[in-house]
């Protein structure tokens, strides 16, 4: 790891649609379609569902409108993590980008390209999980049961969708761009769509069942036994909840990472988080009131695989609503997994410009475009799609992502006394009040997660401190060139 010399410099091509897209199209994955089954499971009725997209919407759209500001200080590539270099030092910066790199975005990838190939799946069966092409036997579990290393026919096609991707990204950010607002306006419409045929056959007869009681807090398990909660469980399950629906509206922070791409970063950025946030919100929250419009409480808590938006389109356009679906999730994966490809790779590229991480990670190809950071980058999320941890590793990333979102929004006021004089083309909205609110929201999820999901929260802090040893071997390694130049 090491500093890298000059190189030819990234081209300004993205405008405001384009990063609204990438900011909607980022966060617009296979969540929406899925976790409302395990949020109804955690808080069993019709009102806390909605209150937990609510909050969640709150908190998304607070952070990145703080986000605003910085994003105009720093308008240049790296974003979240330039932020956190300026307001705090490099090696904070790292164990971000470090991260980052391990799992938060790479994870992510991984995670929404299986959802690809599961949902393609509906269309042609043999892309299935289930289709296991390979398998090697690894051993014996406790109650003697072989254990297997499998590889399905869904992990590969979610390898081939990354790796093409990635292919795509290294030809110029004008490409990537082309197929991220292309498929999030399609994404966008179908899922506006949905939303407004969900109305149209809202069922009397369901919503009222639904919203009668819709404040009774309690645990609703599959076989439909009701559990009720303590003050202390009530706060667990809430947390619980939210691990999916954080999970679902994450990534709106990827346009900060291309900022250097940005035709009118110092604008555009701010503005492209404003708006792809509050889209998003809005669809996540009128989504979800339709799904309790169209199905009961029992039904959204048991739908197969959690395919809560599968049964609600049935319901909606009949039997070619599975179909639709499924397409809808297709276009939607596709998309979101453009958008995590494109942006992360800055990252790295920013990372090796200050010699934190490899130093061919730092250069760019002939279209200008850090290709060996989205290559690595796409080995990385194809060999956790290999894991099957996948899922485990988006409960671990929710924990990890909040404190650096925390730590980011701290920054805000440690920059305002560092650095008074300092342009701000944007100021965070309603500063200090709504900052110091989503820190302390930040730090009651996070407290709540490791209180009674501690086994994701301590994996995601190993994580973490996995870091703390690589950022010193990478300034030594710094420092022994640094030196082998003086000797020179």
């Amino acid at each position: 790891m090491a500093k890298n010399s000059g190189q030819t410099k990234m081209k300004h091509e993205l405008g405001l649609l384009d990063g609204t897209m990438l900011v909607a199209g980022s966060m617009i994955g296979s969540g929406i379609f899925i976790v409302s089954a395990d949020i109804i499971r955690n808080v069993g009725s019709a009102g806390w569902l909605i209150a937990i997209w609510v909050l969640t919407g709150f908190m998304t759209l607070t952070a990145a409108l703080s986000y605003g500001e910085l994003s105009g200080m720093f308008p240049k590539a790296g974003g979240q993590y330039v932020y956190l270099k300026e307001a705090y030092n490099k090696f904070i910066a790292f164990l971000y980008g470090w991260s980052l790199f391990a799992v938060i975005q790479t994870g992510t990838i991984a995670a929404v390209g299986v959802a690809f190939s599961k949902f393609t799946a509906y269309l042609i069966p043999a892309f299935s999980e289930d289709n296991i092409l390979w398998k090697l036997k690894t051993g014996v579990d406790a109650t003697g049961q072989d254990k297997f290393f499998a590889i399905s026919a869904a992990q590969v096609v979610s390898i081939i969708l990354i790796v093409f991707l990635t292919f795509v990204n290294t030809r110029g950010v004008k490409s990537g761009k082309i197929i991220q607002t292309t498929f999030t306006l399609t994404k966008l419409i179908s899922l506006f769509g949905l939303i407004i045929f969900g109305f149209i056959m809202l069922k009397p007869d369901v919503w009222h069942a639904n919203w009668t009681n819709a404040w009774d807090l309690h645990n609703l398990s599959k076989d439909g036994t009701i559990t009720s909660l303590t003050t202390g469980t009530a706060l667990g399950a809430i947390a619980a909840a939210m691990v999916g629906s954080i999970f679902s509206s994450d990534a709106w922070n990827s346009v900060t990472f291309i900022a250097g791409e940005m035709k009118n970063p110092k604008r555009d950025v701010a503005l492209s988080l404003a708006f792809g946030t509050l889209i998003v919100t809005v669809i996540y929250v009128s989504a979800n009131v339709v799904y309790t419009g169209v199905l009961p409480l029992h039904d959204i808590a048991n739908a197969e695989k959690d395919r809560v938006a599968v049964a609600a389109s049935h319901v909606i356009f009949g039997n070619i609503g599975t179909i639709i679906i499924a397409l809808m999730i297709m276009v939607s994966t596709f998309g979101c997994n453009n958008g995590l490809i494109l942006s992360g790779a800055r990252v790295y590229y920013t990372m090796a410009k200050d010699g934190l991480f490899f130093k061919q990670t730092g250069t760019l190809n002939k279209f200008s475009v850090p290709q060996f950071g989205l290559w690595i980058q796409c080995v990385v999320a194809s060999l956790l799609c290999l894991s099957g941890r996948y899922g485990d590793l988006l409960d671990m990333i929710s924990f990890v992502v909040v404190i650096f979102y925390i730590l980011t929004i701290v920054g805000i006021y440690i920059l305002r006394k560092k650095r008074p004089d300092a342009e701000r083309p944007y100021k965070a909205l309603g500063y200090p009040i709504l900052p110091a609110i989503y820190i302390l929201m930040g730090l009651a999820f996070c407290g709540l997660l490791f209180a009674y999901k501690r086994d994701y929260a301590l994996y995601g802090l190993v994580i973490v401190l996995i870091g703390i040893p690589l950022y010193y071997i990478s300034q030594r390694n710094v420092k022994h060139e640094d030196e082998t130049v003086t000797d020179s």
